[in-house]
């Protein structure tokens, strides 16, 4: 799953015209739409300058050239969003051995103390979904921070609009209602109906005579703040009229590259059972890919000098450096690029650019958005938007925004991708579900001390853990829901379900499913059809070559709609994943 921090980021082994960037980078994950390369772990891990990466929010005359990051945050002064200031930030210079010599714990800048400034879970944007995911004839359900809301399109306003999951007479759930013929939103258990503002339009059982008990305020809708942005909803998790305005003072992360039309951004999204914290620390993972992907990715194996042939995946030292953290996230130095985690939901990697010989440019990053409009530079980067649900539960949404091989992502359609995208998931879904509950044994609190990380290839981990410790309690929070528990786990049949996980979820696989089974549909009628003409036509009407023929066509016809049918299943529904036979 962490392969978007590959060593030579793998690709999917029934990849699509694929598409280089140059002999040296090509673009990374194990995620990634199909059809692309990935760059070299050391083009992602340990950048080699000796200048590190300063983030303020308004630098005045900073010691060394700032990079010009592609995550810009549109706020007021007050606003939370404040990115690596100076004055509250601890340095990460974690020395970590490639060798187990010492423990991440024994080292500089591990030592982040609970204590001081609290993160505020529920005062910062969340993303609830693709735009291109979401129908706007009916209202849609997600769940984020254990609050269950509605999203629905209010035609009057023009734009999305996010409820409280519940309707104000019996709770009954708004996301099982419709849009009405009037654009309002209306409960199916007794038709009351509200308009965008959650204001109360009408009550079926309410007598036109009568007190116009629609107007009062317990007949109202709660409504939480949203907004669509990049391509993506978001909502402010509190319903409270004080944060109606909210969008005024602090925005959600903005991506400049998913509005810019010479990108391309092919989103996906799944469900996964496994919570927030083992979710995002595994994108955050470069390590495990040559092992728990094997099978499924190709990756490039590099010759370790000093090293002799050890395993048969090629694993090997890694070089990352936490340059920033502080509360509103931390700054990972990698040898062509960056990573960053904004929190709570966006972690990203910025890969650096090559020059035309396949070395590593000695461009900085504001450097080359300079010289942009000179020539231009081939970009990527591995957008992945971690979302709590609940105890046990998280949601992932990724997006690849790149500015090269854009006409592939306009022909092939998103479902191909998701396909080998969903695997990649599945392949390790089993063992960070299991993962998580050996660390509910333990103790959260406990998971640096229980844990052995003594290699530079897990100090982004590292930096979420003590991240999370220092600003968070080594925990989400919740608020009032119980955290005591995790789910149990299911059969292995439901714990890696597609279908509810991400394909009805996924506006363009939902559509390949409907076709796909049509198609299965349609094979076995021409079978059943064509074995019924042979056996109805008389003897002499029908010549033997011409009987085997249509024999054959529908005996293929059988065996393609079974082969289809698996297809579906594998793909749609179930794809087992077994580590032992890769």
């Amino acid at each position: 799953m962490g392969a978007m921090l590959t060593n030579n980021y793998p690709l999917p082994s029934n990849s699509l015209h694929p598409s280089h960037l140059n002999a040296a980078t090509t673009l990374p994950f194990s995620l990634l739409p199909l059809h692309t390369h990935v760059i070299p772990m050391e083009a992602l891990i340990s950048l080699p300058s000796s200048r590190s990466f300063h983030l303020s929010a308004l630098p005045s005359k900073p010691p060394h050239p700032l990079p010009s990051l592609p995550f810009h945050h549109h706020h007021s002064i007050k606003t939370h969003h404040r990115i690596f200031s100076p004055t509250k930030t601890t340095r990460l210079n974690a020395q970590l051995s490639s060798s187990p010599a010492t423990t991440i714990t024994d080292l500089p800048g591990a030592e982040a103390r609970t204590g001081g400034e609290k993160f505020n879970w529920f005062a910062h944007w969340y993303p609830l979904a693709p735009v291109c995911d979401l129908d706007k004839r009916a209202p849609n359900a997600k769940t984020v921070m254990g609050l269950d809301v509605v999203i629905w399109w209010d035609r009057h306003e023009g734009r999305w609009q996010v409820f409280d999951d519940r309707c104000p007479h019996r709770l009954a759930p708004l996301s099982e209602g419709r849009v009405d013929p009037w654009g309002r939103l209306q409960c199916v258990y007794h038709g009351w109906c509200f308009d965008g503002n959650g204001s109360c339009k009408y009550i079926p059982q309410a007598p036109p005579n009568g007190p116009p008990v629609h107007t009062f305020n317990k007949a109202c809708a709660a409504v939480y703040p949203s907004v669509e942005q990049n391509k993506i909803v978001w909502f402010w998790p509190s319903t409270d009229p004080e944060y109606e305005d909210i969008l005024m003072k602090q925005k959600p992360p903005y991506i400049p590259e998913l509005d810019d039309a010479s990108y391309t951004s092919t989103m996906g999204t799944r469900d996964l059972p496994y919570g927030y914290e083992v979710l995002i620390e595994n994108l955050m993972d470069p390590a495990h890919v040559r092992y728990a992907h094997r099978g499924i990715m190709r990756i490039p194996k590099r010759e370790v000098p000093g090293r002799a042939k050890a395993d048969r995946e090629g694993g090997m030292p890694m070089e990352i450096t936490i340059e920033t953290l502080n509360i509103t996230g931390f700054l990972a130095k990698q040898e062509l690029g960056y990573g960053k985690f904004v929190a709570p939901c966006v972690f990203y990697v910025m890969p650096g650019w090559s020059s035309e010989d396949g070395s590593v440019s000695s461009l900085n990053i504001q450097e080359v958005s300079s010289t942009k409009s000179q020539q231009k530079q081939r970009r990527s980067l591995l957008i992945f938007m971690c979302i709590p649900v609940s105890p046990g539960r998280s949601r992932v949404i990724w997006v690849f925004p790149r500015n090269f091989s854009v006409w592939i992502d306009q022909i092939v359609p998103r479902w191909m991708f998701h396909v080998g995208q969903n695997l990649i998931l599945d392949s390790d879904l089993y063992l960070l579900h299991v993962e998580e509950r050996k660390i509910a044994k333990v103790g959260p609190s406990n998971w640096q001390k229980s844990c052995f990380v003594p290699t530079k290839s897990d100090a982004m981990v590292v930096a979420f853990r003590n991240w999370l410790r220092k600003y968070s309690n080594n925990q989400v929070d919740w608020g009032t829901l119980p955290t005591a528990y995790l789910p149990p786990t299911p059969p292995k049949e439901q714990l890696m379900d597609r279908y509810w996980s991400h394909v009805v979820q996924c506006s363009s696989c939902r559509v390949a499913l409907k076709g796909l089974r049509t198609l299965e549909v349609f094979l076995q009628v021409i079978s059943i059809a064509s074995i019924g003409i042979v056996a109805a036509a008389k003897q002499g009407l029908m010549s033997t070559i011409t009987r085997t023929a249509v024999v054959s066509a529908a005996v293929l016809c059988f065996l393609a709609s079974r082969w289809l049918s698996h297809l579906i299943y594998k793909n749609f529904y179930f794809h087992d994943y077994s580590h032992a036979f890769r």
